[in-house]
């Protein structure tokens, strides 16, 4: 038997209404901010009761949290798609940069909820949700495996790389990386991981 959602028209099982609330949340972010997304908001848009919502996917912080695993979804196809199995370890991670890079700028409104949105506190992140985000990281480790054969350097190195060109992505999105720097983002990330890859 199909599972409906808890919407007024019964008209979408979870997945779809998972989908549904979603995709969008991502349109109002990319519409009108973090200050446009609020249940209230994101309910009236999709035409279903807050309610609705509550009972399908949670509260705000889930969903912020399905926002983002999307989001870490396509980032992670991305990432794969820069890779290419011919060329050299540091040319990949040099490429993987490039990638990440390119990705905040295209969807800055959208990759603000991963930079700037803050869960409750003492909230726990679903399992779901920590595995988007490792899928996400995986293409980085793969490219630096034969870099950092050791597995603990190499998750350091990941976490190392991944914050670093994060906080580049955020100090660009905000336009406050011209107060450090006339550079672009690309080529402060590409002097990043080069160094550290050598």
């Amino acid at each position: 038997m199909t599972r409906r959602s808890t919407g007024p028209r019964g008209e979408h099982d979870r997945d779809a209404f998972l989908a549904l609330v979603t995709e969008t949340a991502e349109g109002l972010l990319r519409a009108e901010g973090l200050r446009g997304l609020g249940m209230r908001r994101l309910a009236s848009a999709i035409g279903y009761a807050p309610n609705s919502i509550y009972n399908a996917v949670g509260d705000l912080d889930q969903v912020v949290l399905r926002v983002n695993a999307r989001t870490f979804g396509r980032l992670r196809d991305t990432l794969v798609a820069a890779a290419r199995p011919e060329a050299p370890p540091g040319d990949n991670a040099l490429a993987l940069a490039d990638a990440y890079l390119a990705f905040v700028a295209a969807d800055p409104a959208v990759w603000s909820l991963v930079s700037e949105y803050t869960t409750s506190p003492g909230a726990a992140f679903p399992d779901w949700y920590a595995e988007a985000l490792a899928d996400a990281i995986r293409p980085v480790d793969a490219v630096l495996a034969p870099l950092i054969p050791d597995p603990d350097e190499r998750r350091q190195a990941v976490a190392v790389l991944w914050a670093s060109l994060h906080g580049l992505a955020a100090l660009s999105t905000s336009r406050k990386l011209a107060m450090l720097t006339g550079e672009s983002p690309r080529v402060l990330g590409r002097m990043l991981v080069g160094r550290f890859v050598r």
